[in-house]
């Protein structure tokens, strides 16, 4: 958003404020439902019984979270609770699994953004006017690249992020209590790693976020 405002182009700005609205209303329900579902799936109920299970951004959305959402490109919405006892089988792999959930159905979605992208670029798009085609090109670059940094975001294996659950299942059980400690600090490690060593951050994040836009938008 921030990089839509300073390009100086109204319509540019526009495009993006609308899109990353509509995102926010898409993007992290469907990030939360796709956790609240599968722990449901994986026998717990906490978040069914919660009204977790819905698409309605109302049950979702947290407003810090959304707003910094439509200023940076990235925020949070409510975490989807999930009570690890009533997991079926290895609660800890289970637990990896809801986890996972969250960012794969951003990436889904990412996916299902550039499909269409690439389907209106053969058909539709090259008819209409020159201004038109740029902006449907710049909307859909944002909603795939903003999915992407949601899920690659998540999946930094620091906690309370999802990736330190997958990262958790994939450990043996002796690292559970060393994970624990972690997670009192995993906020802080994060504002610290954002604010103060970005080129930590790119290699991992915005590199990959970026070619995974341009191989999905076929460029």
């Amino acid at each position: 958003m921030l990089q839509a405002v300073s390009s100086g182009e109204p319509l540019i700005f526009i495009a993006a404020l609308l899109v990353a609205l509509i995102l926010l209303l898409i993007c992290f329900p469907i990030h939360e439902l796709a956790h609240a579902a599968v722990a449901y799936r994986l026998g717990d109920d906490t978040a069914q019984k919660l009204g977790r299970i819905t698409l309605n951004p109302l049950a979702h959305l947290d407003p810090i979270g959304s707003v910094v959402f439509l200023l940076f490109g990235f925020g949070w919405a409510k975490p989807v609770p999930v009570n690890v006892y009533r997991l079926n089988g290895n609660t800890k792999v289970s637990h990896g699994l809801v986890a996972l959930a969250g960012p794969l159905s951003n990436l889904a979605l990412a996916a299902v953004f550039g499909l269409a992208f690439r389907a209106l670029n053969a058909t539709v798009l090259p008819a209409l006017p020159f201004e038109v085609g740029r902006l449907a090109e710049a909307a859909a670059y944002l909603a795939i690249i903003l999915n992407v940094y949601l899920a690659l975001f998540n999946l930094i294996p620091v906690p309370p992020l999802d990736g330190s659950r997958v990262l958790a299942a994939l450990l043996p059980d002796s690292a559970g209590p060393i994970l624990e400690q972690l997670e009192r600090y995993g906020i802080f490690i994060l504002i610290v790693l954002f604010a103060f060593a970005p080129q930590l951050v790119e290699p991992v994040l915005i590199q990959p976020a970026n070619r995974i836009a341009s191989f999905l938008l076929g460029w």
